[in-house]
């Protein structure tokens, strides 16, 4: 597989591709937006993105949803921004996953093979391979989602799995670290605001899409469900 990483500071891509390369995987390297932009559409057979969120000509939040477009590539944003609202505005953009600097390169590996794992295989979850409800159509097999008039919505891996899991268990409530343990397939510290932020999205495109059918519903204080209707 190979993993492109994204940082204006070349130490820090020259540590991550060291890393990288031990676990086995191939690097590609880019030191701003631009430059990754080109080597994403040069290359096809990039299986994920480490990205930087400041940088020179083209910043790290315009290269997502520049790849969020046509894509849906997993993305993990790499900040020196702590701040919860920084962490939400990269994830609303269409990363998956955030790790704020500095960081420890063992996270990031752990992070980096995490969305790999979901990219690469469906969520080992029960249900048939091709479901329908209220007015969607999710197709496991090829990760696929559309309306009852046909139209296709584009998720992220997160986001479908967050979609599927809830569908395929109509009815049932999954509190945030449920939801992040199945479908990130880890455990973390700072699941629920993570969850609500994927599912804040997801739900605007099912909404978009849809009408403003609200599919994914909020039980407060416990979770979020989709009832079988």
């Amino acid at each position: 597989m190979k993993i492109l990483v994204v940082d204006d500071d070349k130490e820090i891509v020259e540590l991550l591709s060291i890393y990288i390369k031990n676990e086995g995987y191939t690097v590609e390297k880019a030191y701003n937006g631009k430059d990754a932009l080109t080597k994403l559409a040069n290359q096809k057979d990039i299986d994920l993105m480490v990205l930087d969120v400041m940088m020179p000509t083209i910043d790290g939040i315009e290269v997502v949803k520049t790849v969020r477009q046509d894509s849906q590539l997993p993305i993990l944003m790499l900040s020196a921004k702590t701040t919860d609202i920084d962490k939400i505005k990269g994830l609303i953009s269409g990363a998956d996953d955030y790790v704020a600097k500095p960081f420890n390169p063992l996270e990031v590996m752990a992070r980096i093979k995490s969305l790999l794992r979901r990219s690469t295989y469906a969520t080992a979850q029960e249900g048939l391979d091709s479901l329908e409800i209220g007015p969607l159509i999710i197709s496991k097999e090829s990760h696929e989602v559309w309306t009852l008039t046909n139209q296709s919505i584009q998720l992220t891996a997160l986001e479908f799995g967050i979609l599927y899991l809830l569908a395929s268990h109509p009815n049932r409530v999954f509190s945030a670290d449920e939801i992040f343990e199945r479908v990130w397939q880890q455990e973390s510290l700072i699941s629920a605001k993570t969850v609500m932020v994927h599912v804040s999205h997801l739900r605007d495109k099912i909404e978009e899409a849809t009408g403003g059918e609200k599919v994914i519903q909020t039980v407060w204080g416990v979770g979020y469900k989709i009832e079988n209707r």
